[in-house]
């Protein structure tokens, strides 16, 4: 979502501040329509000023949220590759170290080239990449080698941070990071759907309520009035 738009809501919200001050001193005033009265109208701002708040915070959340996550996997590629280094000294047969380092290349972004035979001629045609660089392929293809160490006596590193016991700790700390950024992004997106209806859902959003009541100034006070002058130069954007 763009900045400008992001601005546009907050410019509404305001402008429905500044309407609201003007009809008030208008003496002739007084809408037939409910939603078009003062007291309707300035809940209808509050409402809208709070949908407008909540979102920039849940917003907010949502990034503190990405950076954490960005920070938990900043080492996850030194640490993987430290755990081959590990594995390379222990004598492990060419099987168990090429699954190891098969995993380790995922994480690093090794691109391995998958070839594809055309089923026509039986010749070799385009490659596919086969690297999975997702924040969740990265954490699955570090708890596959977790769950290799599992299965290697010999594994027992003097350095606590390669600790079996502790890069499970880690990869909590990977898959717990990536958690919090989707449950910040649900909470983000319901607030956002919650802001546009207040502001611009047809019928009862801000938007359509304050073109209502410029409408309403117009019909009591005319066209080239004064007190329609002043309301008209408050303009609104629509979603």
């Amino acid at each position: 979502m763009s900045k400008q738009y992001e601005t546009g809501n907050a410019k509404n919200v305001a402008d429905l501040q500044k309407l609201i001050e003007q009809v008030t001193v208008y003496t002739a005033y007084n809408p037939p329509v409910d939603n078009l009265k003062i007291v309707n109208l300035n809940t209808l701002y509050i409402n809208s000023l709070n949908a407008v708040t909540e979102v920039e915070e849940k917003r907010n959340a949502n990034k503190n949220a990405i950076h954490t996550r960005q920070q938990a996997y900043l080492n996850l590629k030194s640490t993987s590759t430290r755990i081959i280094n590990q594995l390379e000294i222990l004598g492990l047969s060419e099987g168990v170290l090429a699954q190891a380092k098969s995993l380790n290349n995922l994480i690093q972004g090794s691109k391995k080239k998958k070839k594809e035979v055309d089923e026509e001629t039986g010749e070799e045609s385009k490659t596919v990449s086969t690297s999975r660089q997702s924040y969740t392929q990265l954490a699955d293809n570090f708890s596959k080698i977790l769950q290799l160490l599992a299965t290697i006596p010999t594994y027992n590193p003097n350095l606590e941070e390669l600790k079996l016991v502790n890069l499970i700790a880690y990869h909590t700390t990977l898959v717990e990071s990536t958690k919090n950024v989707d449950i910040t992004e649900a909470v983000l997106n319901t607030k956002l759907i919650e802001r546009n209806n207040i502001l611009y859902k047809s019928g009862t959003g801000l938007y359509t309520i304050a073109q209502n009541v410029k409408k309403y100034v117009k019909s009591i006070y005319g066209a080239t009035s004064p007190e329609y002058s002043n309301i008209s130069k408050i303009k609104f954007t629509s979603s």
